[in-house]
């Protein structure tokens, strides 16, 4: 398992193809919808955009520098998310990368524009008491990349209106775990709203949660 801080090499390149093609057979996303981008140095890998992940290869990534100076790199295009990848991976410097997916609970809720509140402890590992939810622009817009970053401040995930989900990870694997951790919690959510009125954890037993996961989720090798 690839450890940061990550380098641009076939392996890490494979690992992004690898953690797509994941999401998919996890149930997490469909399609192409979703991308995926990890920190190399001074610049980012990020999927194409359109290409199936299925028919995906390393080379086909991109480059792209994170300070927003110089040239992206490849043969083709990057994902047309790529500007709140890179805003993501340029305020989070502990962060080395981020998934974006259109999970159906999570993106259920967007649609709604409903955040999740802390009706789990799992709430906590996003980093506070809420998962919030970024307002609506237009998909690939500056204004999206702006609305991220700023509901994602003191996160590590976020809904995106009308639109998906994004976390940030420390590694790669711990992105895609606090993805599909996201839709867990999304989908537990909307279900206990079928059978009554969800329980709120107060902001005292977040806060006493949050000191003890710090180090909480999957591990790398």
């Amino acid at each position: 398992m690839l450890k940061p801080p990550y380098k641009d090499t076939t392996k890490l390149r494979q690992a992004i193809i690898d953690t797509c093609r994941e999401m998919n057979r996890r149930g997490i996303n469909q399609g192409t919808s979703g991308n995926v981008s990890a920190r190399a140095g001074k610049r980012m890998i990020i999927t194409p955009s359109g290409v199936p992940y299925d028919r995906m290869t390393p080379d086909m990534l991109v480059s792209v520098p994170l300070n927003g100076k110089g040239k992206q790199k490849g043969d083709f295009p990057p994902s047309t998310e790529w500007q709140f990848h890179q805003a993501l991976l340029r305020e989070k410097e502990d962060m080395h990368a981020v998934v974006h997916a259109h999970p159906v609970h999570s993106t259920a809720l967007s649609i709604n524009r409903v955040e999740i509140p802390a009706c789990h402890y799992m709430v906590a590992i996003f980093g506070g008491n809420t998962v919030p939810l970024a307002d609506y622009a237009l998909f690939g817009s500056q204004d999206l990349a702006d609305h991220v970053t700023g509901a994602m401040k003191e996160r590590s995930g976020c809904l995106m209106a009308n639109h998906g989900a994004v976390v940030t990870g420390e590694t790669l694997e711990k992105a895609l775990w606090r993805m599909e951790e996201l839709e867990v919690l999304a989908h537990a959510y909307i279900v206990s709203q079928t059978v009554g009125k969800p329980h709120i954890l107060s902001k005292e037993e977040i806060d006493e949660v949050l000191g003890a996961v710090a180090n909480y989720g999957i591990k790398s090798s």
